[in-house]
């Protein structure tokens, strides 16, 4: 039976080289000059810092453009708010959302079965979702549903087995 998993992941190593672009194009730039802009990376969230909360602001545009670039999904990020620090500086803390949650697996088993596609049933496995069907064809249908849907999280399809 032909089968594939729907999941949603974040390319690290694609980030941290997006994180290091934009640091260095940030210490070359003249409108970041003696702003100390500098965009520190973690395994769960990106901390954003300048001496002023417009040159944060300047900042997360930049790496929102070095993430493009790179073919990040933008929904990965999560941005919260600037918050202001010591001298005036500002600082701001962007988490990186990679995983189906419950929730989310819920609704896309939801929308598969509303498709009324015969043969088709899908499972909630961990962080994916695993899609099976009698046909290949089905599923590729269900794949190209998704594909024209927005999610608030980017969805990549994996494991596409006859």
């Amino acid at each position: 039976m032909p089968t594939f998993d729907i999941v949603s992941e974040i390319d690290m190593q694609e980030v941290r080289n997006a994180v290091d672009q934009a640091n260095r194009e940030a210490s070359t730039r003249f409108d970041f000059k003696d702003t100390d802009a500098l965009i520190e990376f973690s395994e769960k969230e990106l901390t954003l810092s300048a001496n002023t909360e417009d040159r944060v602001r300047a900042l997360y545009d930049l790496l929102q453009e070095k993430l493009v670039k790179r073919s990040v999904s933008l929904k990965t990020l999560d941005p919260g708010k600037i918050e202001p620090a010591s001298g005036g500086s500002g600082r701001q803390k962007v988490a990186l959302k990679a995983g189906l949650t419950q929730e989310l697996g819920k609704k896309i088993n939801k929308i598969i079965k509303d498709l009324n596609l015969k043969g088709v049933s899908s499972s909630i496995q961990g962080e994916q979702v695993r899609v099976t069907g009698k046909q290949r064809d089905d599923l590729q249908g269900v794949i190209s549903h998704f594909k024209t849907n927005e999610f608030e999280v980017p969805l990549q399809f994996n494991n596409f087995r006859d």
